[in-house]
């Protein structure tokens, strides 16, 4: 690995941490060459402290380690991505983050449509929203419903009309959201078994 230190008066180069796994940013340090190898060779994120003028390793002292998984530097070779699994909260504040977020599990619009169906459940009457009427009439039309769509998808995959494949697959996915939300599960339940699984066999 060919960090430039010299880019910088200090030597100093930015080390982005990043949960492997969920893909948050949780905080920002500096390194230079000692920090790195000493990462590298422990396997701990350590940085150097600016304010300390020495190598610290990240939980030597609260236990709250970053356990890496892999290294990259940027396109310039003087910043670094450093993806870990944490142990414990990230920030010496107690959070997840040095940003206060909680490190979770994202997945772009599906997560926010999972919000949305929480929401219409707890909010909602079955006049006022699909969702709602749904969850009034119980995990059996629930269930029913999960199951027409996947008719329907079957039955288009058979076909050329992408546009009508992609509308079932659609209908099929949100109503398996409101069934996972009905059973009380989220799509992250889902994975983690997935997630298992691929352990398991490599």
């Amino acid at each position: 690995m060919a960090v430039n230190f010299n880019k910088n008066q200090d030597n100093l180069v930015p080390a982005i941490i990043q949960d492997k796994r969920t893909k948050t940013v949780l905080m920002l340090g500096y390194m230079n060459h000692d920090a790195l190898e000493q990462t590298m060779k422990s396997g701990k994120v350590t940085f150097y402290s600016r304010s300390k003028k020495r190598l610290w390793t990240k939980g030597e002292e609260s236990g709250n380690f970053l356990i890496v998984e892999d290294i990259q530097e940027d396109c310039d070779r003087d910043t670094l991505l450093i993806r870990v699994t944490p142990v414990g909260p990230t920030c010496h504040l107690g959070t997840d983050t040095c940003w206060g977020h909680d490190n979770e599990t994202t997945y772009g619009f599906l997560t926010e449509l999972e919000e949305i169906i929480r929401f219409r459940q707890k909010n909602a009457t079955g006049e006022q929203s699909y969702v709602a009427s749904l969850f009034e009439k119980g995990i059996n039309k629930i269930a029913q419903k999960v199951g027409e769509e996947a008719i329907e998808v079957v039955i288009e995959a058979k076909d050329a009309d992408d546009g009508r494949f992609l509308n079932e697959s659609a209908d099929l996915l949100f109503h398996f959201l409101i069934l996972l939300r009905a059973r009380g599960f989220s799509l992250e339940s889902v994975a983690e078994v997935l997630e298992a699984r691929h352990k398991a066999v490599t």
